[in-house]
């Protein structure tokens, strides 16, 4: 379990706070290992993003689909996480920051 905290310029250069980082204190189980919407329609989904809400599996941004942010812009689960290795990171749609590990520099 990965506790986090708001980026120290929260990804923006006048800093931001976030009003929902407590409730990724206990991620949820993947619902997958793919992005769904990608795999139904015959794409390979790109990069992974994990909602911390129920654990929904969407395509990044730069994906043709943008599943995560569909994800997001459908149930208002507001942060999701990289699933790709060698990055840690979250990002809360809603307050519009990035999100670290609590203890990281």
């Amino acid at each position: 379990m990965i506790s986090w905290v708001v980026r120290p310029d929260g990804g923006r250069p006048e800093g931001r706070s976030c009003a929902h980082v407590l409730d990724a204190a206990s991620a949820p189980v993947p619902q997958s290992g793919v992005c769904q919407e990608c795999v139904a329609r015959g794409h390979g989904g790109g990069r992974l993003r994990l909602c911390l809400t129920c654990g929904h599996m969407g395509c990044c941004d730069s994906s043709p689909g943008a599943h995560a942010t569909a994800h997001y812009e459908s149930t208002g689960h507001p942060l999701i996480r990289s699933t790709e290795s060698g990055e840690v990171w979250a990002w809360c749609y809603v307050d519009e920051v990035y999100l670290q590990p609590a203890g990281s520099a």
